[in-house]
């Protein structure tokens, strides 16, 4: 699938897991024109790499709302499997004081619409639904900004987990950028000094040579 940054976020309706509570309706609709959010998808619950993950977006959940950003988490389990997840301890593998909204893809059709579902369905020549993969979600993560509009991607195979720190640092460089109108080059971080965008001393280069 072609990549989404600079499309307007696939839209959705439904059932999530916020804080140990089942919503049977959660869109992203709700933040629109008030917030960013920062939509990430995992594999599976009850597993290894995923819950650390997990805890380490919840343990930078203030700074993220200090910068406007909504962080919500998503893979294909059901609503119940959250819930159950969120009531197991961290130290017994589970993610129980993640706070933030977990959507519950049970039908995958979220994972499809962002392009992170690993697998397709196929039917055999004798008329058989598969799937030529297990159906669940690459370690996806999209920034959208309050118009709705994806401004960041990344997708990770299911070895890889990400960096929180990263994610951070690219809603620095995407606020700044508003504000200020400056591009932020490699390795910029807030407080940096930024770029204005000129071809001027290329120009001016060329002109001499």
């Amino acid at each position: 699938m072609a990549t989404l940054v600079g499309k307007p976020a696939p839209q959705f309706t439904t059932r999530a897991v916020t804080n140990g509570r089942i919503e049977e309706t959660f869109s992203l609709d709700q933040f629109k024109e008030k917030s960013y959010v920062l939509l990430f998808f995992y594999p599976k619950d009850f597993t290894f790499v995923c819950p650390t993950e997990l805890h380490a977006f919840q343990a930078a959940l203030a700074e993220f709302k200090a910068r406007g950003v909504e962080v919500v988490g998503a893979s294909t389990d059901t609503a119940e499997s959250h819930w159950g997840w969120q009531q197991v301890p961290k130290a017994h593998g589970g993610i129980k004081g993640v706070e933030y909204p977990i959507i519950a893809d049970a039908n995958k059709t979220v994972s499809s619409a962002y392009g992170v579902l690993s697998g397709e369905y196929k039917v055999d020549e004798e008329g058989n639904l598969q799937a030529d993969n297990e159906l669940i979600a690459y370690r996806g993560l999209f920034i959208i900004d309050k118009k709705g509009v994806v401004r960041h991607e990344l997708v990770n195979d299911f070895p890889l987990g990400r960096s929180v720190e990263e994610a951070l640092r690219i809603v620095d460089a995407l606020q700044f950028f508003e504000k200020n109108g400056e591009v932020c080059p490699a390795n910029w971080h807030k407080g940096e000094a930024a770029l204005k965008p000129s071809f001027d001393g290329v120009a001016d280069y060329l002109a001499k040579n």
